[in-house]
């Protein structure tokens, strides 16, 4: 296993196959596949670029917010948090072309961008990469499922529209 917490400052480390086959299906059903899941019409995925996405904010500023956050216990049994900002699952549907989205940072304060931890897990297999941009340099890193993306705050990264599914979930984890 890895410890999150030994990682170095710039790291961006990728994990596949994060959770347990069962675990993830389960999640996976429950996000993506029962219709009654209460997903949220957000007008903007980043601020002001009036790109419409569907949200379901399970925890917000150190509370949680969804009867659903249960489901993410296994999550934080690996990622071992000491206290957590948000955990915000995103959904964008088909496009008719893959673009990256805006390069951005989840917040912008300094005990933020110095201390806290984001992560990225992937919910479904799409060709929309999620995109990093770290010390001027670029990275993609592919959208597999039951993929998870761990990096500091303070490095710049997007998500990316897709072709290749009508959905592409994702869970975004922010965490000191």
């Amino acid at each position: 296993m890895f410890d999150v917490k030994i990682m170095k400052p710039d790291e961006i480390r990728v994990i596949d196959n994060f959770l347990d086959k069962k675990t993830f299906k389960d999640l996976q059903n429950t996000l993506l596949n029962e219709s009654q899941f209460p997903w949220f019409l957000n007008y903007n995925k980043v601020k002001d670029d009036g790109i419409t996405q569907f949200t379901h904010m399970f925890y917000y500023d150190f509370i949680p917010n969804s009867s659903y956050y249960n489901n993410l216990l296994p999550f934080f049994k690996i990622l071992k948090p000491n206290a957590i900002k948000r955990v915000k699952a995103n959904l964008t549907i088909k496009a008719s072309e893959v673009k990256p989205y805006n390069l951005h940072q989840d917040f912008d304060d300094n005990l933020s961008l110095n201390q806290m931890k984001t992560a990225i897990y992937f919910l479904n297999t799409t060709n929309g990469p999620s995109i990093f941009e770290n010390n001027f340099q670029v990275q993609k890193i592919d959208c597999i499922e039951n993929r998870i993306i761990i990096f500091p705050t303070k490095i710049l990264h997007a998500g990316s529209s897709h072709t290749n599914a009508q959905v592409r979930g994702v869970i975004n984890f922010n965490w000191f």
